[in-house]
């Protein structure tokens, strides 16, 4: 058990010039998926809330809450740099579900958001947070 809390929260990427740039490329995603896709989960259009698609038919409650949590709550976990490899999974799962199935027949400029958020998101999953975060406070202190 051990090993894998290891596993997940370790992350150095060789040089304070590294850490430094996977701390401001997170913090700044974050931040745009936040801006630009948490903000319709509390905005109404037209009188109503955001239309959240549903192409794998969870009941509404669950879907709803899946794309509330990895469009506002996520976000600010990850800036952070808590528990990233982690939380960051519901993020994917959401970007990536929208670019193979939500707008699979959409053109390459609509397919190309959950891409790109997919694409970044798998990246941080596979570097972790890097030295400057919480996951790496924590993995100093208890281990």
């Amino acid at each position: 058990m051990e090993s894998i809390i290891k596993c997940l929260l370790y992350s150095d990427l060789g040089s304070e010039f590294n850490n430094i740039a996977v701390l401001v490329f997170r913090v700044l995603l974050m931040l745009e998926l936040f801006r630009v896709h948490g903000m319709k989960k509390f905005s109404l259009k037209n009188g109503e809330k955001e239309h959240v698609p549903n192409p794998l038919g969870l009941p509404d409650g669950l879907n709803g809450l899946v794309a509330t949590f990895s469009d506002t709550v996520v976000p600010f976990l990850v800036a952070m740099g808590l528990g990233t490899r982690l939380f960051i999974l519901p993020s994917i799962g959401v970007t990536a579900i929208g670019y193979f199935i939500v707008h699979r027949k959409d053109s390459l400029e609509v397919r190309d958001v959950p891409y790109m958020y997919t694409l970044a998101m798998l990246f941080l999953l596979a570097i972790g947070p890097g030295t400057l975060s919480i996951d790496h406070y924590l993995l100093q202190i208890f281990f």
